[in-house]
């Protein structure tokens, strides 16, 4: 089951970081290998997917963790409204 986070923190020198669950509970724990694309290092504040595992006498962690595109529709409509308002320049 996918879950979906925030990134609290991430040390790329470690290779490790801790990701918020967007429906509350404590920050997981995760590794570099957990990271589905691992050229992408995560920055806090990004929305993420992941599922969880058990480790460590069943402490949950995160894994199989992917960067979630912010919505590409919202951005090109707020891009567009800025240029529709603009007073068009008249030939003479």
């Amino acid at each position: 089951m996918t879950h979906f986070g925030t990134i609290k923190s991430y040390d790329s020198g470690k290779g490790s970081g801790t990701i918020t669950p967007e429906k509350g509970g404590d920050a997981l724990m995760f590794g570099k290998d957990d990271l589905q694309t691992q050229a992408t290092a995560p920055e806090q504040g990004q929305r993420w997917g992941y599922e969880t595992r058990q480790v460590d006498g069943g402490k949950p962690s995160a894994t199989n963790l992917r960067r979630q595109e912010q919505a590409q529709g919202k951005k090109q409509q707020e891009g567009e409204r800025g240029t529709q308002g603009a007073p068009r320049a008249q030939a003479h």
